[in-house]
């Protein structure tokens, strides 16, 4: 596990556009934490890593959004979502083979997407600094995921 302190907004995004740079088609990425703990702005700094020219914003209501990039980027919110079943439903991960998948709230249906994911946890403390937890698992266990903290 890598630990990651972002004192502000910029550097949440920063760190995801640091992430966009290990990326490969196929990947998974499951992100959990509270309601604005920064999972959106992290999806933003991912985009703007692959090159995404739209802005990356909350799928909240639309469940899933694509975005167009050095990789194609698809970006989930699986929190209306009530099961494992439904997110399977959904094919995200067939949809996706081509590109990257971001899963917010996906640590509620983690055995959606098999073993090979990497988890993003945010926790935000009392001075409003996020902490960014990130747990390999499966191929990304492989990966020089230290880089993102540099």
């Amino acid at each position: 596990m890598i630990e990651v302190a972002c004192p502000t907004e910029a550097d949440t995004r920063a760190v995801g556009r640091r992430l966009a740079s290990l990326l490969r088609a196929g990947d998974v990425v499951l992100l959990a934490g509270d309601l604005g703990a920064g999972k959106t702005v992290f999806a933003g700094g991912v985009g703007e890593g692959l090159g995404v020219d739209d802005p990356v914003v909350s799928p909240t209501f639309v469940i899933v959004r694509h975005y167009r990039g050095l990789i194609p980027l698809t970006h989930a919110d699986v929190y209306r979502l009530g099961s494992s079943a439904e997110v399977e439903d959904l094919d995200l991960t067939v949809e996706a083979a081509d590109g990257v998948l971001l899963v917010e709230w996906g640590d509620a249906v983690e055995q959606a997407f098999g073993d090979d994911v990497l988890i993003i946890r945010f926790s935000v403390d009392e001075s409003g600094t996020r902490t960014l937890r990130l747990i390999p698992r499966g191929r990304w266990l492989a990966r020089p995921i230290a880089e993102v903290t540099r």
